[in-house]
């Protein structure tokens, strides 16, 4: 059965803010501060994304204000000292595809332990940015467009004459109604499951 057709490129930010590598640290916390953003990319060329600089890449300048020469581990005394995007980012770049899945970008984000990822084309051109907040955007979505989803591309496919229910309550599913078949129990559970939206399931099943 298909999953819900959501992809990076519906829930990203179209507009985004990203530097040049030889773009001054100063001139990087502005940023930050002017558009409330955590991270940027670093750009090169006409376009492509070559690194990210983040807020933690910026805090060494602070934690080793005065510190001696030989405290901390060398990469963060070396960030201290930076003064460029070049210097400071972090590369190559954590990046995903406008076409990945939801689920692929919040695993890379897990993986990676990063709160944003820039989105690219085949070649690396920047495309747009995807944050945590935008991956959950879809339990957004109201509790009727997701039972239609579930009713079309779930239950629709079904082998029986007897049609499950589903209702939809603050993004819990409740299906009910006989089964033909207990093995396609899990599959089904599974499916819906994979609805972009849902939060939980429950099921209130006979089967024949």
């Amino acid at each position: 059965m298909p999953e819900s057709p959501y992809t990076v490129s519906e829930v990203m930010t179209h507009t985004v803010v990203a530097v040049g590598r030889d773009a001054p640290f100063k001139e990087i916390v502005e940023l930050f501060d002017q558009w409330k953003v955590s991270a940027l990319p670093v750009l090169e060329g006409e376009g492509r994304v070559i690194g990210v600089v983040s807020e933690a890449d910026l805090l060494p300048k602070e934690e080793f204000r005065g510190a001696a020469d030989d405290e901390g581990a060398i990469e963060e005394r070396i960030k201290a000292g930076a003064l460029t995007a070049g210097e400071l980012m972090s590369a190559p770049a954590v990046t995903v595809h406008a076409d990945a899945s939801l689920a692929e970008a919040a695993r890379i984000m897990a993986r990676r332990r990063v709160k944003r990822l820039p989105v690219v084309d085949a070649v690396g051109m920047l495309q747009g940015v995807v944050s945590r907040g935008d991956l959950l955007k879809v339990f957004l979505r109201p509790d009727a467009e997701i039972a239609e989803e579930i009713r079309d591309s779930v239950l629709g496919r079904l082998p029986t004459d007897r049609p499950l229910t589903v209702s939809v309550s603050e993004g819990v599913v409740t299906l009910g109604g006989t089964m033909a078949e207990r093995t396609l129990v899990p599959v089904v559970a599974r499916a819906v499951r994979a609805v972009e939206g849902v939060v939980d399931i429950r099921l209130d099943l006979s089967h024949r």
